[in-house]
């Protein structure tokens, strides 16, 4: 039987938080099944808290080489992966999109060939990258009279597209079609208990439910049980039912876990259906408010505040918001390591300063 602090123990394990790993980037990204990244920077940071000798000019070069690439896919949000995983995970969610589509742009789309959307969008994207705006500005002259963005948005969601580096340098990022970019096919019928094997090897272990709330699909009650005995039950301390791989680690609960920075969006906060391995209910609606996820501060493992960085002047900030007061010993940690999270994250800086409240 796991106790809450055990299951957070094997969740930190498996997401390279109970020590930084000698790990190179595309290793990291893949063991992690991508990083979020619905702002540039994040992914960054995510991986300087998690990995020893991170060097950032090594994930833009792995970019620029098409080596890891970002697009819409778990929970129909952007996120960095490798290619090799987005030729199977791709066509894996794309239910998840199409589901996505229907929702927020369903009734914009009314009336119209969703296959005719996307064959156009597959058109005016073949051999040539185009940013939001001229994707909508090109759509509304096949479909004239339609909302703009409905239709650019529908061609995100039905069609498999990569967006163009570099990214992050501000304005609309260009976006292309991933096969001919990447010069390789999307797998045909990939097996959704790889998804299984390689989520429970990030996040496990871990409920349905849980690997339904990462990748937003439905359908995985029936993959985790024709898996059989490949995988372990366990019981939790509140009678839920976690699925593990067998060889899987899983630390005693009182193994220590260091103090971490974790950046916006960063995939730990949002990959369970029960998040209450990494934070307590309350504090979970104040890190995951609306469709935003607040930077946030683990100490013993478990969520205690959150964190923004601004740099003015040569001036770096470092606000932290506390939701549970810290011993002398923890709050020293932390100091050192918001240093160390402000010399990365602000190079230029000549001044860093720590403000706790």
């Amino acid at each position: 039987m796991l106790d809450r602090r055990a299951i957070n123990r094997a969740t930190l394990a498996r997401q390279l938080l109970l020590q930084r790993h000698d790990l190179g980037v595309l290793e990291a990204t893949e063991q992690l099944v991508g990083l979020q990244a619905q702002l540039p920077f994040p992914p960054y940071i995510g991986l300087w808290a998690r990995l020893e000798h991170f060097d950032r000019d090594e994930l833009s070069k792995l970019i620029l080489d098409r080596q890891i690439v970002r697009s819409s896919l778990m929970r129909y949000t952007m996120h960095l992966v490798t290619t090799t995983d987005l030729l199977w995970l791709r066509p894996l969610l794309q239910p998840v999109l199409n589901r996505a589509q229907k929702g927020f742009f369903g009734r914009e789309t009314e009336g119209l060939d969703l296959t005719e959307i996307a064959e156009h969008g597959k058109k005016l994207l073949r051999g040539k990258a185009l940013t939001q705006v001229q994707l909508r500005e090109s759509m509304s002259e096949r479909f004239p009279g339609r909302d703009p963005l409905a239709l650019a948005y529908s061609v995100q969601y039905l069609v498999p597209l990569v967006h163009v580096p570099p990214w992050g340098k501000g304005g609309s990022v260009p976006s292309t079609l991933a096969e001919p970019f990447l010069d390789r096919e999307l797998t045909k019928d990939p097996d959704p208990k790889h998804l299984v094997r390689r989520y429970l090897a990030a996040y496990g272990p871990a409920t349905v439910k849980d690997l339904q709330a990462f990748t937003g699909l439905t359908f995985m009650a029936k993959v985790f049980k024709d898996m059989g005995p490949e995988l372990e039950v366990l019981r939790s301390d509140t009678g839920q039912e976690l699925y593990d791989l067998r060889d899987a680690p899983r630390p005693e609960g009182d193994t220590p876990a260091p103090v971490r920075f974790l950046p916006e969006y960063d995939n730990l906060m949002v990959s369970h259906f029960d998040r209450t391995r990494v934070m307590d209910d309350d504090i979970r609606k104040k890190v995951c408010v609306g469709a935003g996820i607040a930077a946030t501060l683990l100490v013993d493992g478990f969520v205690h505040g959150i964190w923004k960085l601004k740099e003015q002047k040569k001036t770096a900030t470092l606000t932290l918001t506390l939701f549970k007061p810290l011993s002398k010993k923890d709050l020293k940690v932390v100091e050192q390591e918001a240093d160390a999270l402000m010399r990365f994250a602000a190079p230029d800086a000549t001044t860093r300063e720590l403000v706790v409240g």
